[in-house]
């Protein structure tokens, strides 16, 4: 019996069969400072003056390590004190509160907007971006078909473009100390968790610098293959 075999459109298979030619493969080395590819075995960028190194699993090394620090650091940065609060130099009452009991705080006087950001900024966000780091750094070089690895390279364009704007609590705390400072009457301070969540913010942001994008498209097979036979 003859296995039928369905001709999908023209496009869809020139695209099926259609090479997926990396710069590693065509011989080149691309710098990671300015994107020129050069030949392989080229040890400086001409344009750019940067050191031309190849793409290697090895340098996950280092991402790993970013990220370990990172969520170290994050965990007091949850549990200590964010903001201190004194009125009458220390007479009168004096109040900690952590990022969560920030955002409760916000919430109870109706400010609904401003501790979703900080919600969102302060709590959602690192901890996805904690996942998606590691989750990158697992399929880094390995397996995967043309669209997995554009989704990889979305996800970590991604996890760079919001990486900074995990600082907004550390800013609301630097602000506020800088402003409420009225002496005998009131003042604000910055607590533990401040110097802990810029720490972990920034020991992540380098994690996600130390990744080379690089690997993502080490994995992709010469030809995307799919089985357009039926029995």
């Amino acid at each position: 019996m003859r296995a039928a075999v369905t001709t999908p459109s023209a496009p869809a298979a020139a695209d099926e069969v259609a090479p997926l030619l990396t710069a590693h493969r065509a011989g080149l080395v691309g710098c990671r400072s300015c994107g020129r590819a050069w030949p392989a075995g080229t040890d400086i960028c001409a344009r750019c003056g940067a050191t031309l190194h190849t793409p290697d699993r090895k340098g996950l090394q280092a991402v790993w390590a970013w990220l370990a620090a990172g969520l170290i650091f994050y965990i007091p940065a949850n549990l200590l004190p964010m903001l201190r609060t004194e009125t009458l130099a220390g007479l009168g009452a004096s109040a900690e509160a952590t990022i969560l009991g920030g955002v409760v705080d916000l919430i109870h006087y109706g400010n609904y907007g401003v501790a979703a950001i900080v919600f969102v900024a302060s709590i959602i966000v690192p901890f996805v971006k904690f996942i998606c780091i590691g989750w990158l750094a697992i399929v880094a070089g390995r397996p995967a078909t043309h669209q997995a690895a554009h989704t990889r390279l979305r996800v970590f364009e991604v996890i760079e473009f919001v990486g900074r704007w995990s600082m907004i609590d550390v800013f609301v705390v630097a602000i506020l100390s800088a402003l409420v400072q009225l002496g005998f009457v009131a003042s604000i301070h910055p607590g533990p968790a401040a110097v802990c969540f810029a720490l972990s913010v920034a020991f992540t942001m380098l994690s996600a610098q130390s990744f080379d994008p690089r690997l993502i498209w080490r994995g992709l097979p010469l030809r995307d293959r799919k089985d357009r036979t039926t029995g």
